[in-house]
């Protein structure tokens, strides 16, 4: 027995699976197809384990082999896609985050998405202070005024072009929608950076000084990447900038 084929049946088939799967996530965005070498530079297998697998890739239209010898990825990922999306439920994930805010912040915690020129909120989790801001589900509000308003227009391509997105993920505004009521909001993202929503948190203004909005924004942008990864999102955006040290913007 070889010495892959042994490994793999000491793993129960587990190393085999693991094998195939890094062939899959040796494809990258921009790559219209790899080269075997390239597949091989990638993953760090011999050329001899990663044929063998793509085999089994090409049977079950996970990968295609093209007329040139390169490969790219199949139609049954595309499949796999729109059956998770398809079954993915924003009740089953946005409530979680939201509950995780008001306790972390005190603050209440709101989920927006667009509808026309207005943003209507889809789940609310209120604050556990008596003083707050009253927004409850199903709100409609003007979407050019607050945080969550302006997050849902700097962001949606639509609305404004990329390049002229903000650098800063995040969008602070104090007295904006109500007198003396302030908010910090950040973009939800989904497969293919589609805007699924704004995260935001609100509460009276005066609890938003400049002391404790850092801590705030650090929170909930930790939160928006966590639910733009539940979402199949990716979350770069908040990554590079939590691994830069930056004012509040």
């Amino acid at each position: 027995m070889s010495e892959a084929s042994d490994s793999d049946a000491k793993a129960g088939g587990v190393a085999a699976v693991e094998r195939a799967i890094a062939i899959l996530n040796a494809f990258r965005a921009g790559d219209s197809s790899l080269s075997l070498n390239e597949i091989a530079r990638r993953t760090k297998m011999y050329k001899s384990t990663i044929l063998r697998l793509l085999a089994t890739l090409v049977q079950e239209h996970c990968i295609v082999r093209l007329d040139d010898g390169s490969y790219q990825l199949g139609s049954m990922l595309l499949h796999w896609g729109g059956l998770y999306q398809s079954a993915l439920r924003l009740d089953d994930h946005v409530p979680p985050i939201l509950r995780r805010l008001v306790q972390e912040t005190e603050e209440g915690a709101s989920f927006f998405t667009r509808e026309g020129n207005h943003r209507v909120c889809l789940f609310r989790v209120d604050s556990p202070r008596s003083i707050r801001d009253h927004i409850r589900t199903g709100d409609l509000v003007p979407l050019d005024k607050g945080a969550a308003g302006r997050i849902l227009i700097a962001f949606d391509p639509t609305l404004t072009p990329p390049p002229q997105a903000p650098a800063q993920p995040y969008i602070i505004t104090i007295g904006e929608r109500e007198p003396d009521i302030a908010a910090i909001a950040a973009p939800v993202f989904g497969p293919q950076r589609n805007l699924r929503g704004a995260l935001a948190i609100s509460g009276p203004a005066a609890r938003f000084s400049p002391e404790l909005i850092p801590a705030m924004a650090t929170r909930l942008l930790a939160a928006a990447a966590d639910l733009t990864r539940r979402l199949g999102g990716d979350a770069t955006i908040f990554d590079d900038w939590h691994s830069t040290d930056r004012p509040a913007a």
